[in-house]
């Protein structure tokens, strides 16, 4: 059974800056892509950064240069380093897994997994 833990949410002043994790539990980790995604009160859910089984790994133009996505695959952990973070950054943040790796497009549709979000509050 797949099971996704999201942790490291918090809030922060616009700039600063926060590391979220992604525990893995029940199936074979480094064979998925995995991803996170955003959504904000009132807006979509919106595809942050996706890395896949190669390692390969996509962002959404609006966290280019300030997230980093990464992953520990014998921890089955992966991790998001968020910085210079930006009141728009704003979101509950979701982690989710991707069993054919098709994700690398950030669509929320080609991840069938997903945890139950962690908090990001940015003020300005």
């Amino acid at each position: 059974q797949v099971r996704l833990v999201e942790s490291g949410g918090g809030s922060v002043q616009s700039g600063g800056s926060l590391r979220l994790s992604c525990a893995a539990f029940g199936y074979t980790y480094s064979t998925y892509c995995m991803g996170w995604f955003r959504q904000a009160p009132g807006k979509e859910r919106e595809g942050v950064a996706a890395i896949d089984s190669d390692g390969n790994i996509s962002y959404a133009d609006s966290v280019k240069g300030r997230f980093t996505i990464s992953q520990d695959n014998a921890k089955s952990m992966m991790y998001l380093q968020m910085n210079s973070l930006k009141p728009e950054d704003t979101a509950m943040y979701y982690c989710a897994a991707d069993p054919l790796n098709y994700g690398m497009g950030l669509k929320s549709t080609d991840f069938g997994y997903w945890g139950q979000g962690t908090q990001v509050t940015v003020s300005s």
